[in-house]
């Protein structure tokens, strides 16, 4: 088979990839179809399969009950210390629980009580729309006159530092962002912008969910107070897998989450009538772990702790500059805008490019017609007009990218996307 020069590059950057081998972990039914969505769901590991079905079969259909004397009773915290060892924090500051919208409740809670004569909360309108709701929401539930204030971008691409540092304020009690922007990929400065809050007594809640397993984290070193994250994306953990919390350990036992349930307990299985929290991180627990959803986390946490976050952020950058590199070549003359920072030091691990028809041109890499199957990949789209495509560094290749950007341009030079509707499915 002759090969362009553009892709025999490509292999040549495979071959010369020191976390190539990795990807031979995860399982790829169909090596043509080209997967750019680990920043959504994140790709099976192997191992993943016969590690459930070990707890399914074993530890559950053989062990019953005694499986919480036997590992699922300290699953979370286990989990949780894996996580801290990819994020910079200590075992005891992160607890798998929940989701991440019940997680950014509980500590956004927790912080607005502590901070009860601050009605101010920051955050930016690139945050994920859920982050926003529960502010809102938290908010109308007080009902003691706390605000929301949102950051506006003046590109829809980034924020500027001189606009966030003007809202945070000596009236802000919790600054809430997400690192790395969902839409653009723009990727905060953590360590600047904590300090610059608690030069005005104001604490910082991070969203880690875009960022965790693909950029490098340090948040004991930048004093982050708490944090979230989901467990599904670059973690690998699966559809729905649960979510983290970390809580700085000095203010662990100084704040009080507004869900109280048994596993928050000190004593749970006392079953007393009157709550007393737990010390430490358990308190940020609510109830009775998914075990089977949870074991599902942790043989992808070991590939992540093995990859190293150092070599994985060394390789993301690399595919990502890639990537943009050959959309500036190849796509930017049809149409296309690049979403994404350009400064790979304001950027996580997906890059956005925009275009006017880019819902349909994500229908046409995603359900093919039957004499186009060769033109699939799977990204994702979010309004108005980005196409994500995600880097997962443990399993994307050079290939992968430059194929997808090759079945792009055919798509939009030969208007394939026209045979598609522009009305939206519910799920994008």
């Amino acid at each position: 088979m002759t090969r362009s020069p553009q892709e025999s590059n490509a292999l040549q950057l495979d071959r010369e990839d020191p976390l190539g081998d990795f990807r031979e972990l995860f399982v790829i039914e169909d090596p043509d179809l080209i997967y750019l969505d680990g920043n959504s769901l994140g790709r099976l590991p192997k191992d993943t399969v016969p590690h459930l079905q070990d707890v399914i079969e074993n530890k559950w259909g053989k062990t019953l009950i005694d499986g919480w004397n036997a590992g699922w009773f300290d699953l979370p915290a286990s989990l949780g210390g894996k996580i801290a060892a990819l994020i910079g924090a200590e075992e005891d500051e992160v607890v798998v629980c929940d989701t991440t919208s019940v997680n950014l409740y509980k500590l956004a809670g927790a912080a607005l009580k502590y901070q009860n004569s601050r009605k101010i909360v920051v955050s930016d309108e690139l945050n994920f729309p859920t982050d926003l709701y529960v502010f809102q929401g938290l908010i109308d539930l007080l009902d003691k006159g706390h605000e929301l204030k949102l950051v506006r971008s003046e590109d829809t691409i980034t924020i500027s530092d001189k606009s966030l540092q003007e809202a945070i304020t000596e009236d802000t009690a919790l600054v809430a962002l997400t690192q790395v922007a969902f839409k653009s990929a723009f990727m905060y400065d953590i360590d600047h912008i904590t300090s610059l809050a608690h030069e005005v007594g104001a604490l910082t809640m991070w969203d880690l969910s875009h960022s965790v397993g693909a950029v490098p984290l340090q948040l004991n070193d930048w004093n982050v107070d708490l944090a979230v994250g989901c467990t599904y994306k670059y973690l690998n953990g699966g559809p729905g897998s649960p979510a983290f919390l970390y809580v700085r350990r000095d203010l662990q036992n100084e704040l009080f989450p507004p869900i109280w349930g048994w596993f928050a307990d000190k004593s749970p299985f006392a079953f007393n009538l009157e709550f007393t929290p737990a010390d430490g991180i358990s308190r940020y627990q609510i109830s009775t772990p998914h075990i089977l959803s949870m074991a599902g986390i942790e043989p992808a946490l070991d590939l992540l702790l093995e990859a190293g976050m150092d070599r994985l952020r060394a390789k993301s950058v690399q595919q990502t500059e890639y990537l943009i590199s050959l959309a500036q070549e190849k796509l930017l003359p049809l149409g296309f805008k690049i979403g994404s920072p350009l400064d790979p030091n304001q950027r996580g691990s997906h890059v956005s490019l925009r275009h006017p028809e880019a819902y349909r041109i994500c229908r046409a890499l995603i359900a093919p017609q039957p004499e186009d199957t060769n033109l699939r990949v799977i990204p994702d789209f979010r309004a108005p007009d980005n196409i994500r495509l995600g880097i997962a560094p443990l399993y994307t290749s050079y290939r992968d990218i430059y194929r997808a950007l090759e079945r792009l341009r055919v798509i939009v030079e030969k208007r394939i996307y026209e045979n598609y509707s522009k009305t939206k499915l519910a799920v994008t």
